[in-house]
């Protein structure tokens, strides 16, 4: 008998679907038999997943498109993402919700950007769609006036963001049932209010949401109870931005994705390094460690781990960033230069950004029409229901975007710092390859997860020689912290990291969240040290100009204060340096009370890991 395994590929000769519910594929498969193409189907798919998959993606979030014109074998972008408000600044928010968060919480209004999801239906459909924008929602709507059975999956996320949502303001209960609860499997779940709200957009458009519409009103009304600076000023002046993809060769295919404020550059990154650690002579997919095995995943990671040095400091808001450095990035000798930094035996300890000459709750889904024309899309709401608000009468809940900023990143010149009008970092990332010499579709694809995105697409584009055996390899998975990476196992034969090292001891998990630890440490070490560095500098200025304020007869004084000098008198000035001293000296003191403590984590760290390890792994600073 021939065992034929666990799945098999399903053809298709007049189009073809996929996405995360029945419901929502069914609909796609409608618009496509109603004569629709591609980007019709896609965005009617967007739209029905607002209704059955809530917690992942609505009307309040995002959206990013790459769109596969047939006819002229070319890939078109789209970012449908939004900008934060005109009004926010991080010091407002360090102002309102305090100086010790990392981040702009998650529950808070400040961490609402513009949603974008909208405006990028209606202006993608625009641009390459065939069908009426009325036509497009009516199946969605339909649905969520006559209800849908909760799927499994979908109620456990419910449940789970339930508090979230009843903490989010009075209008939650939009998105619970009668009881007040979470919906469970199974259970048909109608929501009148997302019904509404979407038969306005089909009605008006873009009007709905960002010009002074009912829905654009209560939006900000939602958020300024939770941040106040939202105004209808900001949804007025949100704009999509139709974009050139980005895009890399990898053997003999061409990967396509969005640029940034997107991080699929991510993926791209590693592609491009991967090639680089094969033989000197490889130019062939069979020149790849096998499939799943420990060299392929270790090659995998460290490419990764070096791809998201990169992207999580570079992936930012290009139009405030018009010098982001994209394409030496993406170019050969960057790629060489980071591989040139890779132990094809163990992990490197302290993976930092480059400087090259010259971030799961979304949803995503793929739909290829009859003329070849093919959609990869991804539309989310970041998180689980987002912040958490839900607009009055919206049935909808709006992301958390502004969470991906870099609160304090303006002291340092991070690309991705806070600023108004601005986009964050997202990590939502449609994929489409391409073949390199014609340039005909491949395929369409993206997969789930936050910043697990990136290491999904290099994973299903290295497993293209299987592709049914994608699912079944290991997953690596990429959480909050940027620097670790953990397997799953996805199947009962998934092969596990098990080359044996010098020392042959396996790399456990808990010993890669060691290695990784230290690495962060050491980044943060020598951040520390350059600071202290920098506040020693200053007193030794403080103190010369002390003793120049001194040496005076009474004579006003020209202080340098910022890059502007003010004449003041000898009192005020010595009071200012005075002032200055003693907050410089309060800084350093705190500086060196977290140097101790790092340098003594350090210490213990090196004796866990070179007790293991040995000679294998060195730890020392070069």
């Amino acid at each position: 008998m021939v065992s034929i395994g666990s799945r098999s590929p399903v053809y298709g000769r007049h189009g073809m679907v996929s996405c995360s519910q029945p419901l929502a594929s069914e609909i796609g498969l409608r618009l496509l038999k109603q004569k629709g193409n591609a980007v019709d189907a896609a965005i009617a798919i967007a739209a029905a997943l607002t209704v059955t998959e809530p917690s992942s993606t609505g009307i309040g979030g995002d959206c990013f498109l790459l769109f596969f014109h047939a006819p002229a074998n070319r890939v078109h972008g789209l970012n449908g993402s939004g900008r934060s408000p005109a009004a926010l600044t991080a010091e407002q928010v360090i102002a309102d919700v305090g100086p010790h968060v990392k981040a702009i919480p998650s529950s808070h209004g400040h961490a609402v950007t513009v949603p974008g999801a909208v405006a990028g239906w209606v202006d993608a459909l625009a641009a390459w769609g065939t069908l009426r924008l009325k036509d497009v929602l009516s199946p969605a709507i339909e649905l969520a006036r006559q209800g849908f059975p909760v799927s499994p999956l979908t109620a456990v996320s419910w449940q789970q963001s339930k508090d979230r949502l009843l903490q989010g303001g009075p209008y939650a209960t939009e998105l619970l049932n009668a009881c007040n609860d979470a919906p469970k499997a199974g259970e048909v779940f109608v929501n009148e209010p997302l019904a509404t709200c979407l038969t306005e957009v089909a009605e008006h458009g873009k009007k709905a949401v960002y010009h002074n519409g009912r829905i654009a009103r209560v939006i900000v009304d939602s958020v300024q109870a939770r941040g106040r600076v939202l105004t209808i000023a900001d949804p007025e002046r949100h704009t999509s931005t139709f974009v050139t993809p980005l895009a890399t060769r990898f053997h003999d295919v061409h990967v396509h994705e969005a640029p940034p404020n997107g991080q699929g550059i991510a993926a791209l990154l590693a592609l491009n390094i991967l090639p680089q650690l094969m033989k000197a002579d490889s130019n062939t997919l069979l020149m790849l460690p096998p499939l799943g095995s420990a060299e392929e995943v270790h090659l995998q990671i460290e490419a990764l781990r070096f791809a998201f040095a990169d992207a999580k400091w570079y992936v930012s808001d290009v139009e405030h960033n018009a010098l982001l450095p994209v394409e030496a990035l993406l170019s050969a000798a960057y790629a060489q230069e980071r591989a040139a930094l890779i132990d094809r035996s163990k992990a490197a300890v302290n993976v930092t950004h480059g400087r090259p000459a010259g971030s799961c709750d979304t949803v995503s889904f793929q739909v290829v029409d009859g003329q070849g024309n093919a959609v990869s899309m991804v539309n989310s709401n970041y998180d689980a229901f987002g912040a958490g608000l839900v607009p009055e009468h919206c049935g909808v809940a709006l992301q958390k975007r502004g969470c991906s900023f870099e609160l304090y990143g303006g002291k340092v010149g991070h690309p991705d710092a806070l600023a108004p009008k601005k986009r964050p970092y997202q990590t939502i990332m449609p994929g489409l390859p391409t073949f390199g010499e014609t340039g005909a579709l491949l395929s369409s694809f993206s997969v789930m997860g936050g910043f697990m995105q990136p290491q999904g697409h290099v994973q299903v584009l290295t497993g293209l020689r299987s592709p049914m055996s994608i699912t079944s390899h290991i997953r690596l998975g990429h959480g909050e912290d940027p620097h670790w990476t953990s397997e799953e196992k996805k199947s009962s034969d998934a092969l596990m990291l098990a080359q044996q090292q010098e020392t042959e001891a396996d790399v456990r998990k808990e010993d890669q969240l060691r290695i990784n630890e230290f690495g962060r440490n050491n980044a943060q070490l020598h951040d520390v040290r350059d600071q202290k560095k920098a506040l020693q500098e200053t007193l030794n200025t403080l103190d010369d100009a002390s003793a120049d304020v001194m040496m005076g007869e009474g004579d006003a004084v020209h202080l340098l204060i910022g890059e502007s000098f003010v004449e003041t008198s000898e009192d005020a000035a010595q009071e200012y340096i005075e002032k200055r001293v003693e907050e410089a000296k309060a800084e350093l003191e705190k500086l060196e009370a977290v140097e101790s403590k790092l340098e003594a984590r350090q210490t213990e760290l090196k004796k866990l890991l070179y007790s293991r390890f040995g000679q294998s792994i060195n730890l020392e600073d070069s």
